[in-house]
């Protein structure tokens, strides 16, 4: 009998243990497949594509090597300062004499024989109309062929792009918020421009808006600044002819900057 019952006692042991054993299994196969299903679950997620989207900063003002030069032996150079404290930015050793001196294609405005005759001179988006010592000035792409000429020299892989008619909504979002100054043309202290003189044209290139014989007017108040910041309200300048960092409401900027023709050069 008490063999019979050591017996009992054992299948029932057996029995226990093998129940346990079981449940041991089941919890484990639960527990592989919840972490099969996690990590199938994030794989799925981390393999999506990920948008990036990107926004413009509200405020933003390029701080780094903006020195403005102040404009006084360059009387008509704002262009030429405004190209030197561009490339001042972006690393180059230059003052405003060496684009001033070398680089600018200049052509003269003269009378012509008869006294009260007409004047004539160079289409500006083909030349310099006078020098920057003394003159009358230039537009974007002649100044662009000449800061194109120095980054050649320098055996610069930059280029100097004549950037023609971009809204400066534009100019902002796609350089400025990204630390690249832009120059611009607009007026002096933004001030009303108007036709002060008129000349017949004898110099053209191929980026001529003229052809010889016409008449090119030159208006008062033509100003050449590079734009390196902005805020909700207003554009800042680097501007030679306030030896400062100008400050203008964005609406008046904008209605001189199309006046004066949407003419702006990115050096990139």
């Amino acid at each position: 009998m008490r063999y019979n019952r050591k017996k009992r006692q054992l299948i029932i042991l057996s029995v226990l243990l093998a129940i346990i054993l079981f449940l041991i299994i089941i919890c484990i196969l639960i527990s592989v497949n919840k972490c099969t299903s996690d990590t199938q679950e994030t794989t799925a997620a981390t393999s999506e594509p990920v948008v990036e989207t990107t926004t413009v900063p509200e405020k933003y003002i390029i701080d780094e090597n903006v020195k403005v030069i102040k404009q006084d032996d360059l009387k008509a150079g704002c262009e030429t300062y405004a190209c030197t404290m561009l490339l001042n930015m972006l690393g180059f050793d230059l003052d405003e004499h060496t684009i001033a001196d070398n680089y600018l294609n200049c052509q003269f405005v003269y009378m012509g024989e008869e006294e009260g005759g007409d004047n004539y001179g160079p289409d500006l988006y083909s030349a310099f109309a006078g020098t920057a010592y003394g003159g009358w000035g230039v537009y974007a792409p002649s100044m662009a062929k000449s800061m194109n000429n120095y980054l050649k020299d320098q055996k610069s892989n930059l280029k100097a792009y004549n950037m023609e008619n971009v809204p400066l909504e534009d100019l902002v979002d796609e350089y400025v918020s990204k630390g690249v100054p832009v120059m611009v043309w607009a007026t002096t202290d933004m001030d009303e421009p108007y036709v002060f003189t008129t000349w017949i044209v004898n110099y053209v290139d191929e980026n001529a808006k003229t052809k010889l014989g016409d008449t090119f007017s030159w208006y008062m108040h033509e100003h050449c600044l590079v734009l390196i910041g902005y805020d909700k309200d207003s554009y800042y300048f680097a501007d030679s002819t306030a030896g400062k960092i100008s400050v203008f409401k964005k609406d008046l900027v904008k209605k001189r900057y199309e006046q004066m023709g949407q003419q702006s050069i990115v050096v990139k």
